[in-house]
C-alpha cells in the first residue's frame, strides 16, 4: 500500500477474501456443471497481474472441493489496450500462457477489479484471436461503478460505489505481501489520467 494513500476503508479482510473465492469457486462448479468427466469443458483465464493468482486460488479451492481439475491461462492485454499508443510511458508487456484449446470452451476471464469496462473489453478481443470459445464470462473481486463501455461481471465479490478521485486496491499475500481490499484516496488523485497512466488494478 502506498503510505501517500488516504485509506478511507477496509472493504475486505484476508477471512473475507477467503470465504468470497470459495462461494465463486462454487458458483463456476455448479453454472458450469462440473464434473470428473467435464471439467474439459471450462477453463479459467487469469488477467495479469493479481488476476493471475486469483484465478490460480479458484483453481485450488475447485481442486480440493470437487477434485476437478480446471486448465488455466495467464493474459496479458497490454497491446489490445485502446491507450497503448497514448501513454507517456513505454508499457511493460507480460506474460500470456494459454496451453489448452479455447475452442469450443466455456472460458472465464478473472480481474481484480472492474471500473471503465475497457481492460475487459481488450481481453476479449485477444481472447477471440486466439479462437472461438463457447463463451466468455467475466469474474472480478469488485465491482466499482463508473462503467465506460456496455459490460458487467457475471461473477462479483463485492460491489462498491465508488467517488471520483478514489480508488480501489486489492492485495494478495502472493504478490504483496499482505491481503485484502481497501477503498483509497490516492496523493495525488487525477495524476494518473494527466501521466497517460491508470493505476493497476483500475481498468
Amino acid at each position: 500500500m502506498d503510505p501517500n494513500d488516504l485509506i478511507k476503508a477496509q472493504l475486505l479482510d484476508p477471512r473475507d477474501m477467503e470465504r468470497m473465492l470459495q462461494r465463486m469457486a462454487r458458483q463456476l462448479v455448479e453454472m458450469f456443471e462440473l464434473d470428473e468427466d467435464r471439467g474439459e469443458t471450462f477453463g479459467l483465464v487469469g488477467m495479469q497481474t493479481r488476476g493471475v493468482y486469483l484465478a490460480r486460488r479458484l483453481q485450488a479451492i475447485i481442486k480440493r472441493v470437487d477434485d476437478i481439475d480446471v486448465p488455466l491461462g495467464v493474459l496479458d492485454v497490454t497491446m489490445y489496450r485502446d491507450d497503448f499508443m497514448l501513454r507517456a510511458k513505454q508499457p511493460v508487456v507480460k506474460e500470456t500462457r494459454i496451453d489448452f484449446d479455447v475452442d469450443g470452451r466455456h472460458l472465464v476471464l478473472v480481474d481484480d477489479v472492474l471500473y471503465t469496462g475497457r481492460t475487459v473489453r481488450s481481453g476479449l478481443d485477444a481472447l477471440m484471436d486466439l479462437g472461438r470459445p463457447a463463451s466468455i464470462h467475466f469474474l472480478t473481486v469488485v465491482d466499482r461503478g463508473h462503467r465506460e463501455l456496455p459490460i458487467k461481471a457475471d461473477f462479483v465479490g463485492r460491489t462498491v460505489p465508488t467517488l471520483p478521485g478514489e480508488e480501489v486496491r486489492v492485495r494478495l499475500q502472493e504478490l504483496d505481501n499482505e491481503e485484502g481490499v481497501w477503498l483509497v484516496q490516492p496523493d495525488g488523485a487525477g495524476r494518473a489520467e494527466v501521466d497517460g497512466a491508470k493505476p493497476e488494478g483500475d481498468d
